[in-house]
């Protein structure tokens, strides 16, 4: 399960934040997000638990984070995916970019999703915010199990505002990988 995408241009989305009132934004993130698979057909997440501004919810997200001063994009993916899951990888290339805003913190983010294979995992190295606010977890599912955990997770205002920005990401993995549709 080693896809060819380097001749694929990224797919390419602008959504809107449909949960909470836009009133102004005024600043920008750059953020790397992976989309780990192992060549068993696993694909790793987060589990965030969450209890702040957006409201109380659990949810599943891709590993990932800000690109940090003076950090190219693989730096930071290879950095994020070290902390978040313990996990050293292969990226296979770009795969999405997803441009999506939270007027609720007046941040328009800029996602760049990564298709990357597992290679050897080792102990995470989380910030103390991930660790005492979001408490987050590695969730390993098989793909429809991460379709419908997507899903099953959007029933909160920020569960479904990740639900539309990951879903596509998902589903563009899974027929590049020739995985059963959903």
């Amino acid at each position: 399960m080693n896809p060819q995408i380097s001749n694929l241009p990224p797919l390419t989305l602008t959504l809107t934040d449909t949960q909470w009132p836009f009133t102004y934004l005024d600043h920008d993130r750059q953020i790397a997000r992976a989309i780990v698979y192992d060549d068993a057909g696993f694909f790793y997440f987060v589990r965030v638990d969450r209890d702040d501004d957006f409201g109380r919810a659990t949810l599943i997200e891709t590993a990932g984070g800000g690109v940090e001063p003076g950090e190219d994009l693989e730096t930071a993916i290879h950095r994020e995916l070290s902390e978040e899951l313990g996990v050293r990888t292969q990226v296979l290339g770009e795969i999405a970019q997803v441009h999506d805003a939270y007027h609720l913190i007046h941040r328009r983010n800029h996602n760049h999703y990564f298709l990357c294979r597992a290679l050897s995992w080792g102990p995470t190295h989380q910030t103390p915010e991930e660790q005492q606010d979001f408490h987050l977890s590695t969730l390993r599912l098989t793909y429809p199990e991460a379709l419908a955990e997507y899903q099953r997770r959007a029933c909160t205002p920020l569960g479904r505002l990740i639900c539309s920005r990951e879903l596509p990401v998902l589903r563009r993995v899974g027929a590049l990988l020739r995985l059963s549709p959903d």
